[in-house]
């Protein structure tokens, strides 16, 4: 058993030498062992509050001595360190300045679970998606060679980053512009599910070249010092030698784009890593240092089960094992054993996820159809448009994104598919509030996205049994559909055993009253249902189902008799189907007391889900709120 879990077990996590870092300064004055020691330490701190609080955990602890590492040999904040993937940060965190109080990690008003700039200087920019670092720190580089500084910009990449576009945009302009700027390439042959592709395959093919820094600095230190060769001539030397090096070396690629390439290197010898990067510090241009680490490291349960313990939420830290808190089917699993059974049926069903397998539930999907099953890795432009030319060629493809991420994807969504008008389903997970993850992972926007494009549907489920009904449909449709589902349980409501197939753009009546009109998509209207019960409130309130195209009749047919409207959404109220309800009524000369209730134009901080949704105003005290005003008003 690791030293982490034999602490844990014996219920004595020490954190004597963490306990007095207080800034980046205060590691500098560690010797080599005590850095070392506090490795062990920070590993400890991370697995008892992540155990605690739910969190990251993989990353984290494969980062922790690189993070180390780079504190110790640049000077933060004055030099800038841009991390990549920013749950990665835990670590860095913890060494500059919310040590005391990181049990909050992930709590309302706490820690943040991503680099977050409002929260420490240290954070230098903001990041919850991956692959951001090379592009800001390139802009962060040239702010400063503007400005005429001499501060150090570092950005480190990591947990699958390169398999994105935007890294590669990076890393060629960076290349080409020749910027000082050092980018740290932190490879753990992982993102949320196994890296895929050929840049992952390449890197993983590249051997470490033991002494290559040694003999560069020994070579250049020796020709200055004979007469006729100086500065000058070594710099002609050196740029024979990069020509040589790049014919053989393993960092070809990296060399071609423009970088002086070094490694790979053990990412977990914090006396490797500092020398490393003392020995490159100093270099002109642009520098890339490949470093190998280990997802989970230094945690038995994490190393074997690195899709398991990317993210957790709370678990027994002395054997790994989640605890149970409910046995109601989550909205993604009823997705996933959906779409299973669907694809039984339908052998044009094709299954897309972007490096999020086990997140969107196709890790279970994959099991049955491992050939119908594709993971594009951190690629989501390429996922969309990968997924029109499946549709183009006759097959159903199912692209199974989180809400937040499908964002990065908006000009392939509108260009690639829905201007063609291609039969794409979009499986928005976590759509809505997300909880602990906050603003980065919310995903509130994808009904207003969508709303203003030709030719999608978007659909809303209520329950988990709505949502098989919806997918099933959308197989039939051959035409762009969002099917769009929260995180976490669902409603607990029985499956109907066979799918049956609703009409497009169809709502129903799920209770009637004559005082007031509810008009809603999705889980948040059994609050509804619940309000309006409390408040005896005589109410016909209606599941739209889909926020497009809406059942224009039916929404008329009642606006006209009944006055008084509220629309609810758990998206933003802003070009949200609130909007898409006052649109049709202005169309068509009805003047509603109308209220739209919806996430409001802000961004909501991480907390536990029910406190999110308080912030919003669309948890149930909110609503019955809304109702009594309008009641009181009438």
């Amino acid at each position: 058993m690791e030293q982490a879990q034999l602490q844990h077990k014996r219920g004595t996590v020490k954190t004597k030498i963490l306990d007095n870092v207080n800034s980046p300064k205060d590691i500098k004055r560690l010797n080599r062992a005590q850095l070392k020691d506090l490795s062990q330490e920070i590993r400890n701190k991370i697995i008892e509050v992540v155990s605690k609080n739910g969190g990251h955990l993989g990353g984290p602890l494969g980062a922790v001595e690189l993070t180390l590492a780079v504190h110790y040999v640049f000077n933060a904040p004055y030099d800038k360190i841009v991390i990549d993937t920013g749950h990665q940060s835990y670590p860095h965190k913890l060494i500059t300045g919310r040590r005391g109080n990181f049990h909050t990690l992930r709590q309302y008003k706490g820690v943040c679970g991503f680099c977050n700039i409002e929260e420490s200087e240290y954070d230098v920019f903001g990041a919850g998606h991956a692959s951001t670092a090379v592009s800001a720190a390139l802009g962060i580089a040239k702010a400063r060679d503007f400005k005429n500084e001499k501060r150090k910009v570092v950005a480190i990449v990591g947990d699958g980053a390169l398999t994105a576009g935007l890294a590669f945009e990076g890393l060629n302009n960076a290349g080409y512009s020749k910027t000082d700027i050092l980018v740290i390439l932190n490879d753990n042959r992982m993102s949320i599910s196994p890296n895929v592709g050929a840049i992952s395959n390449y890197l993983n093919k590249i051997v470490l070249k033991p002494g290559y820094f040694q003999l560069r600095k020994k070579t250049g230190d020796f020709l200055r010092k004979i007469p006729g060769i100086g500065h000058e001539g070594v710099e002609k030397l050196s740029k024979a030698e990069e020509k040589l090096r790049v014919f053989g070396a393993d960092g070809i690629f990296f060399e071609s784009l423009g970088f002086q390439y070094f490694g790979p290197i053990d990412g977990h010898d914090l006396d490797g890593l500092i020398s490393a990067l003392q020995n490159i510090k100093s270099l002109k241009g642009t520098v890339l240092l490949h470093v190998k680490t280990e997802k989970g490291k230094g945690y038995s349960f994490a190393e074997k089960d690195i899709d398991k313990f990317h993210g957790m939420s709370p678990f027994d830290p002395v054997n790994g094992s989640k605890y149970v808190t409910t046995t109601k089917m989550t909205w993604t699993d009823a997705f996933a054993n959906a779409l299973i059974r669907i694809a039984e049926q339908d052998k044009e069903i094709v299954a897309i996820t972007a490096a999020m397998k086990s997140g969107t539930g196709l890790n279970k999907f994959e099991k049955h159809f491992p050939e119908r099953t594709i993971d594009v890795g951190i690629a989501e432009q390429h996922a969309v448009t990968f997924a029109a030319g499946l549709a183009i060629s006759g097959m159903k493809p199912v692209c199974a994104i989180y809400s937040t991420f499908l964002q990065r994807a908006y000009d392939q969504i509108i260009h690639d598919v829905c201007l063609q008008n291609l039969g794409v389903i979009f499986a928005l997970d976590r759509a809505g509030l997300v909880g602990d993850d906050g603003p980065t992972h919310n995903g509130p926007f994808d009904i207003a996205y969508f709303m203003p494009i030709p030719n999608v549907a978007i659909m809303v489920p209520k329950d988990e049994n709505e949502l098989q009904h919806m997918l099933y449909t959308a197989t039939f449709m051959r035409r762009p559909c969002a099917l769009r589902y929260p995180r976490g349980n669902g409603i607990g409501v029985g499956l109907d055993p066979e799918f049956r197939k609703l009409d497009i753009g169809k709502g129903e009546i799920l209770k009637k009253g004559d005082e007031l009109l509810i008009l809603g998509v999705g889980p948040i209207l059994y609050d509804a249902i619940q309000a309006a019960e409390e408040l005896k409130c005589s109410a016909t309130i209606i599941n739209a189902r889909f926020a497009k195209p809406l059942d224009e009749s039916l929404i008329l047919s009642h606006a006209r008799k009944i006055k008084n409207i509220i629309t609810l959404e758990e998206g933003t109220s802003k070009g949200g189907f609130g909007n898409a309800v006052l649109e049709l009524l202005n169309k068509n000369g009805i003047s509603p007391n109308l209220k739209i209730i919806g996430i409001p134009d802000s961004f909501i901080e991480h907390g536990k889900p029910d406190m999110q949704k308080k912030l919003a105003g669309i948890d149930l005290e909110s609503i019955k709120r809304a109702i009594s005003d309008m009641m009181d008003k009438k």
